[in-house]
């Protein structure tokens, strides 16, 4: 695979990377670590450079699980995490609140530091704006990290455009991570003109529509009880079934391709920047390999064209997020 780089401050990476969420949290049971550890080997095996993780996740659990199997590569790797969440104090899954007070950030990098077995975090996210602190404050502190040798890069999580321009003047950010699919088509109002102009990468989560885009669920599907989806209005019945008008459409190219719909979502997104870097979560190794093929299928200009005509026609039903998180997301 042919590398890319993620904004202008140096950080090269696959031009897929690997989402470990889903390993240890917010889809149903964590998996069994030995069976993600070889998943995570296999990952690198087939050039995967790129491994996106937050303390958040478990918590922790999934930054530990990372620093056991994956250690031994960094020298070949980067792993992105995050900070900006007030934990519960009972070590159970979710939050209690944002925080990124700049002593909460670092008493973050030093424990995700262990976790994750490393001496420096490659790409350090801010989770979510928090609008009690301001973001100078959170760039400034990041800055002093970097010039400590504790982070590389800085990256911001689905921040409002103003957001960035402010963290961009304190901080370059190398890095945005934001929802972005065919499913979620909003980034290109406004996000990604900016991130043009101000030569910062884009790492889309959910590239497939947090599965929906794979053609593997309906309106049918019934998920475990503690997937995260079952609290999301995109994923209620009634709208999976009329967002199944997207699904049929994707079908149809991947049909024309010989691919996989998957494998189309992805390819599309690899099309629409050089410097958009998805990351795909999997738990399933042939789920990990379909989708690193993704990166040699060609959408031509003509394939192009007829996608974005076909979706500009279509309406997705459903909201991304329940109320309590959407006041979260700044775009």
């Amino acid at each position: 695979m042919k590398n890319r780089k993620l904004g202008k401050n140096g950080l090269t990476v696959s031009p897929l990377g690997l989402g470990c969420m889903s390993m240890s949290y917010a889809y149903g049971p964590p998996s069994d670590i030995n069976k993600m550890t070889d998943l995570l080997h296999k990952a690198v095996d087939l050039g995967i450079t790129f491994f996106d993780t937050a303390e958040v996740y478990g918590p922790y659990t999934n930054e530990e699980l990372l620093g056991r199997a994956l250690h031994s590569f960094h020298d070949k790797i980067s792993i992105a995490t995050k900070f900006g969440f007030k934990l519960k104090t009972d070590g159970t899954p979710g939050w209690d609140g944002l925080d990124s007070r700049p002593e909460h950030i670092r008493e973050v990098a030093e424990a995700s530091l262990k976790r994750l077995k490393i001496e420096a975090i490659d790409l350090f996210y801010q989770h979510r704006v928090d609008p009690d602190v301001p973001i100078e404050d959170v760039a400034g502190t990041v800055k002093d990290l970097i010039k400590e040798g504790k982070v590389k890069h800085f990256g911001l999580s689905e921040p409002g455009i103003e957001t960035i321009k402010k963290a961009h003047a304190v901080l370059p950010v190398t890095a945005v991570q934001n929802e972005y699919s065919l499913m979620w088509r909003e980034p290109e109002k406004e996000l990604i003109p900016l991130l043009d102009e101000l030569e910062i990468g884009l790492v889309p989560f959910s590239p497939i529509g947090r599965g929906f885009l794979s053609g593997k669920i309906n309106e049918k599907t019934e998920f475990a009880e503690n997937d995260f989806r079952n609290t999301l209005p995109r994923f209620a019945k009634e709208a999976r079934k009329a967002n199944m008008a997207l699904v049929e459409l994707i079908q149809a190219i991947a049909a024309e391709k010989n691919a996989t719909p998957a494998q189309i979502a992805l390819a599309w997104l690899l099309k629409q920047r050089d410097y958009i870097v998805p990351i795909p979560g999997t738990t399933n190794p042939g789920r990990l390999e379909e989708n690193i093929e993704s990166v040699n299928i060609d959408l031509n200009q003509n394939d192009l064209s007829k996608i974005k005509d076909a979706v500009s026609k279509i309406d997705i039903i459903g909201d991304r997020y329940p109320q309590s998180l959407q006041k979260m997301v700044k775009n």
